[in-house]
């Protein structure tokens, strides 16, 4: 293969990598400006932690997640190769399943990921992975829109890997995998802008208790040994591993008391 039969493949990366990490940007500045700039007086009595994490992390953590999004980028080209190729049918065969699978689809694929990445997330906390696919995630213990894909290389990957399995494996049409991806980002930035903007009951437990919160995964941050599930708490509950005072800090983030985490246990 010659250089000019590689020039297209090289321009179609370049200009996917483009518009997903233009993507990332608008969603990250976009959440960190509003939340931390804008409203960051309204929302003051909303805030998870009394610090601000320094300007140096934030710097750091955009531009590990832009690598990170090079890293989707690459891959979803590959998948998308693989298409065209005429190996990943799937796209085909759901266009002819007709619009209630279109939905249907993405609500599985969400549900999917979720299982996918709790269970991954699980497996690179442990001590002989830990180092080499997680810590530069943790290394925000007190976490910022920016944090969404602060990652190590070899968890980027891993990841990204999600979409083309599922692919391979449930008829899914791109513009599903678009929606995923818009959804993917959203709930990322947010979970990490340090705000808790979910709802309350009375009570002051979550209105929505099968939704992960900001408070949730913030407690993941300070202490790593608890609340690895990504969009929902179910995998939390049913494992056992939602953090013991999840529902207490949450109300007290809700009730305009924020409380400082503690610091984080030994990954």
């Amino acid at each position: 293969m010659n250089l000019m039969t590689l020039k297209p493949y090289a321009l179609n990366w370049l200009q996917a990598t483009q518009a997903d990490v233009l993507r990332y940007a608008i969603f990250a500045i976009g959440v960190w400006l509003v939340l931390w700039v804008v409203l960051a007086r309204p929302l003051a009595g909303r805030k998870i932690r009394p610090t601000q994490p320094p300007a140096s992390q934030l710097v750091i953590e955009f531009l590990c997640s832009i690598r990170s999004v090079m890293i989707f980028s690459t891959i979803g080209l590959v998948s998308f190769a693989l298409f065209r190729a005429g190996w990943m049918p799937g796209p085909y065969i759901a266009r002819g399943l007709g619009p209630v699978w279109f939905w249907t689809s993405l609500v599985l694929m969400v549900i999917g990921h979720d299982a996918w990445f709790y269970w991954t997330h699980r497996l690179i906390h442990d001590r002989r992975l830990f180092r080499r696919f997680h810590r530069r995630h943790h290394r925000s213990n007190n976490p910022s829109p920016f944090t969404a894909y602060s990652f190590d290389l070899g968890e980027a990957a891993l990841n990204a890997l999600f979409v083309p399995l599922w692919m391979m494996l449930i008829p899914t049409q791109w513009p599903v995998v678009g929606l995923f991806v818009l959804h993917q980002i959203a709930r990322n930035t947010l979970g990490h802008s340090g705000y808790e903007l979910f709802p309350a009951r009375g009570d002051g437990r979550p209105l929505l208790p099968w939704l992960t919160t900001v408070t949730h995964h913030d407690l993941h941050h300070a202490q790593a040994g608890y609340n690895y599930g990504l969009y929902f708490t179910w995998w939390d509950h049913w494992m056992g591993t939602e953090h013991p005072q999840y529902l207490e800090r949450f109300a007290a983030a809700t009730a305009r008391k924020p409380v400082a985490t503690s610091s984080p246990s030994p990954a």
